[in-house]
């Protein structure tokens, strides 16, 4: 048996880790990429990188296919695009992007540190209305809940 930390340890030593600095630079060359952002609905709509798509993790294989309720047509055509992977720690995004490269996607990788790390290096997020988030908004709703 496997813990979710050992899974995403070992989903790392097959995929592209980006630090938030090395997407920023990526987005400032305009460089084409999808953000695919692997929260949960709510989550994205509450703060997101601008231009990112929200894809549950939970749907994400059924949404890289064609032929299914769930299908993401800018996502089932990316197969040969750079696609960077985001959640909220990098460790949802870290199998999201392992899966993507199991179903052939040549170029997909995951934002190191997630959303907590870019607005941590002071980068913008807005909501579901495209309004700017308060960098302390967001890092108190980033914060890891304890029980």
């Amino acid at each position: 048996m496997k813990t979710f930390d050992q899974m995403v340890a070992e989903a790392t030593e097959h995929i592209i880790e980006l630090m938030p600095w090395d997407l920023e630079q990526k987005l400032d060359n305009n460089e084409s990429l999808l953000l695919i952002d692997v929260r949960e609905p709510e989550e994205f709509n509450a703060m997101h990188i601008a231009n990112a798509v929200n894809i549950p993790r939970g749907i994400l294989e059924a949404a890289s296919e064609t032929g299914y309720d769930e299908t993401h047509a800018e996502l089932s055509c990316a197969r040969d695009k750079n696609v960077v992977v985001i959640c909220r720690s990098g460790k949802r995004s870290c199998l999201a992007a392992y899966t993507l490269k199991q179903l052939g996607f040549k170029h997909a990788a995951s934002l190191k540190t997630g959303l907590r790390g870019w607005n941590d290096y002071d980068q913008p997020m807005v909501d579901q209305y495209d309004h700017k988030v308060d960098g302390d908004d967001a890092e108190e709703y980033l914060r890891p809940q304890t029980s």
